[in-house]
């Protein structure tokens, strides 16, 4: 059951931004302060990805754990018990079969792909650091064996 009224939930859900939430800009400014620039947004990829390190190929998505459906087993039975389930449980199905489509396309192209949830990014930034730098790590080392064999 919902707590608020129609509008209420109307001006709820209109003050949810698409790009430069809270989670990107925290993530950003911990790249940018260990040195790693990016682009973001960038229209030219698939899914329009939040940051770009075009230098390591590297796209990161920061998802919001409900509309993108963390922990679905759990998350769409509560739905179908709330209010309008039928539009939310296919809103969401549809935004994580999207999700996956991107993945698939990016990874065809050459990019890696890193998906971080938004509660992750605000308690954990620390760790969610960590997983993108070792993927950057792990394209060098890489790099270096490929020299290695020249």
């Amino acid at each position: 059951m919902d707590n608020l009224t129609k509008e209420q939930r109307h001006k709820n859900m209109q003050n949810i931004k698409s790009k430069d939430t809270k989670i990107e800009v925290q993530l950003r400014k911990a790249l940018w302060a260990k040195g790693y620039r990016y682009r973001k947004n960038d229209k030219k990829l698939p899914g329009k990805p939040d940051i770009v390190l075009g230098k390591y190929k590297i796209v990161i998505f920061c998802d919001s754990e409900f509309f993108h459906g963390k922990d679905w087993e759990v998350l769409k039975p509560r739905l179908e018990k709330g209010t309008n389930p039928e539009y939310w449980v296919k809103k969401i199905e549809n935004n994580r079969r999207r999700d996956d489509e991107i993945n698939k396309e990016l990874t065809f192209e050459g990019w890696t792909v890193i998906r971080l949830w938004g509660k992750d990014i605000k308690n954990k930034l620390d760790e969610c650091i960590k997983v993108i730098e070792d993927i950057i790590w792990e394209q060098k080392m890489e790099e270096a064996e490929d020299e290695d064999w020249k």
